[in-house]
């Protein structure tokens, strides 16, 4: 079936900027369960609420701290663009697709995006934020809601991910899935994508979509 929509997660796909959330989990994980090596690379793709009552469900006192912690973190991030994705918008715009932003983050966070980056809000139809569901990835919720607020069958999207949980999550909603090498080696994406791909100026993807 044609694609009609292509739905990105944010970070590690449309910005560069998993590393740094990376680091920040490495260190509260070290702050409170020093004793828990891979927390950081476990929570990938999880809204905060889900971190909290998961992880770090046993300091429930401190999660205002870790909630301010990450506010500051958030407000300070230079947020740079993963290469290529910006022209790589321009033109699956320009063919009439739609597009979505589906993340894990809050409104909160996405404000701040948006401040650094206004020229998303003309590239972007529709943003589903952790805020707007219920259940975050590996669930569809997420990708499900989007499909729906573009009027599209979930089967007529495609989704671009680089956590494993990001991409259960489009199988799960039935769509192709694409997965980018940001995060984790490409050898053990390909199980959970349709196609792997470095970042999007590759040429293999742009006749892949079209």
């Amino acid at each position: 079936m044609k694609k009609k929509a292509i739905l990105f997660d944010l970070d590690g796909v449309v910005l560069d900027s998993e590393h740094h959330y990376t680091q920040f989990w490495r260190q509260e994980g070290l702050r409170y369960h020093p004793e828990q090596v891979g927390l950081a690379e476990e929570i990938k793709g999880c809204s905060l609420e889900k971190i909290l009552d998961r992880w770090f469900g046993d300091v429930a006192s401190q999660h205002k701290a870790i909630v301010q912690r990450l506010d500051e973190f958030e407000r300070n991030l230079p947020f740079d663009y993963i290469p290529g994705v910006t022209d790589f918008l321009k033109v699956v715009k320009a063919q009439q697709f739609k597009t979505a932003i589906v993340t894990s983050s809050t409104r909160q966070k996405m404000q701040y995006v948006s401040d650094k980056h206004p020229e998303l809000r003309h590239l972007i139809d529709v943003l589903v934020t952790g805020d707007d569901v219920s259940q975050s990835k590996p669930s569809p919720e997420g990708y499900l809601h989007a499909a729906h607020q573009l009027g599209v069958e979930p089967e007529e999207c495609a989704v671009f991910e680089d956590s494993f949980n990001g991409l259960k999550a489009g199988r799960a909603a039935g769509m192709i899935t694409i997965a980018l090498t940001t995060t984790n080696p490409r050898e053990l994406l390909a199980d959970n994508a349709d196609l792997v791909v470095d970042d999007f100026t590759s040429d293999e993807l742009i006749k892949y979509i079209l």
